[in-house]
């Protein structure tokens, strides 16, 4: 049996019960992010335009990092 530190379990539980109906995985997010991107890099509203990787970057540091990084790489070259 795996034991999880107090803090851990209390952020795993808070992650369940925040989790709404219709949200996106981190496939689906990755999917989507080149187009999220797309639309930051035009000045766009992509959280508008695609709420479900917003939501899903603000809960998820590993898609929110992968997006961090391609939108600075990408900005380099613009």
């Amino acid at each position: 049996m795996i034991e999880l530190e107090p803090t851990a379990l209390k952020k795993i539980i808070k992650q369940i019960l925040e989790t709404e109906p219709g949200e996106i995985g981190c496939e689906r997010c990755f999917e989507q992010l080149d187009q999220f991107v797309d639309l930051t890099l035009a000045g766009k509203n992509a959280a508008e335009a695609l709420p479900l990787v917003q939501k899903h970057l603000e809960h998820c540091r590993d898609c929110r990092e992968e997006f961090e990084v391609l939108l600075s790489a990408l900005h380099t070259l613009v």
